[in-house]
């Protein structure tokens, strides 16, 4: 009698099977995915405060051409291109000898009026003694009065004549208006000085700004850097010199080919020399994210954020690739996904764990 084998089962038959059997045990059982784990910060432990550069150069308030009030020659030029001079320095002498004989005829008009008004002082006084009397007329004490008054004010012309032909005298000393460096000669000795015509040019060496050109992402943050309680120090770097600044204005007007706003900064100690050029630095306000932290999402640059036990994606619009990008939304103890994160979704449900994990 023939024996019956039972023939075995192929792996195949039995993996079928057992998807079979598996799929039945969990009808109505949906799957859920285990949280992933992630590691996570407060924004504040990782805020940063890049620095923020611009391209700057030192500049004078004034940058003067000096020129001669009255027209006479030139006699003595007494300073250099280069020399520093204090205000009040004479930079050039004119001659005088003509308005000093000016001068000379004005006092001796002074003086006969002078001679004339003590005779009419005299004659007035005589009048009102005799009208005492009824000896003069009424008419007559009137005219010595106006004769009086007549020379007063001729008086006070014949001063004025003689402060104008001092004040030219004085217009022959060209003096420094305010500490200086003499940058040119624009004039000789023995050359006839005119009014209006330049004769020096000099820069003022106290009253300098820093000038930047800016952004307007740029001059926003550094206006609201100097806004702010704390403000964060602006400083000027030339050479390996440092020198700290405040903030004077950002001009409100926007240069239409390129596209920047002009800052004028004023130095509060030490200064550099006029024409210096350098970087303005200065640190932002606003706290900034790393650039390592930036993930991204469909096309979009942002940062995951733990919100209770699930990961929030948040888009920042302004974000770009490889460059810290600033937040000025997020609180302090917002926590941030530093580890883990490249496997996240929006939404995702996330453990926080504090041992570092496989990837960020």
């Amino acid at each position: 009698m023939p024996t019956l084998t039972r023939e075995k089962p192929t792996p195949t038959w039995m993996s079928a099977r057992l998807a079979l059997m598996l799929g039945t045990m969990l009808v109505g059982h949906p799957v859920v995915a285990d949280p992933i784990p992630v590691v996570s910060k407060p924004f504040s432990t990782l805020a940063i405060y890049p620095q923020r550069s611009a391209p700057a150069t030192v500049l004078s308030d004034n940058h003067s051409r000096i020129s001669a009030e009255i027209s006479a020659r030139i006699l003595d030029i007494p300073v250099r291109a280069g020399d520093r001079v204090k205000q009040g320095t004479v930079l050039l002498r004119l001659e005088q000898e003509d308005f000093e004989l000016t001068l000379t005829r004005e006092k001796a008009a002074l003086m006969a009026l002078k001679a004339k008004l003590a005779l009419a002082e005299y004659e007035l006084k005589r009048a009102r003694s005799l009208s005492k009397k009824h000896a003069v007329s009424e008419q007559l004490l009137k005219q010595r009065e106006t004769e009086r008054d007549a020379l007063l004010a001729e008086e006070q012309g014949q001063k004025a004549a003689r402060a104008q032909a001092q004040r030219q005298i004085d217009k022959t000393q060209i003096r420094a208006p305010f500490n200086a460096v003499i940058v040119e000669r624009l004039a000789w000795i023995g050359e006839l000085a005119n009014p209006g015509t330049a004769l020096l040019r000099i820069i003022d060496i106290d009253n300098l700004e820093l000038a930047a050109k800016l952004s307007p992402l740029q001059a926003r943050n550094l206006k609201h850097s100097f806004a702010a309680e704390n403000t964060r120090t602006a400083e000027f770097v030339s050479l390996g010199q440092r020198y700290a600044l405040t903030l004077r204005t950002i001009t409100p007007v926007l240069d239409t080919r390129a596209r920047t706003q002009e800052a004028r900064l004023r130095f509060t100690s030490k200064k550099p020399l006029p024409g210096t050029t350098g970087q303005l630095v200065w640190s932002p306000q606003q706290a900034s994210l790393p650039a390592d932290l930036i993930s991204q999402r469909n096309g979009k640059l942002g940062v995951f954020i733990q919100t209770d036990n699930k990961a929030h994606f948040m888009e920042l619009p302004q974000a770009k690739t490889g460059q810290p990008v600033t937040i000025s939304k997020l609180e302090p103890d917002t926590l941030i996904i530093t580890k883990g994160r490249y496997r996240l979704r929006d939404g995702n449900a996330i453990s926080r764990t504090n041992t570092d994990v496989s990837s960020p």
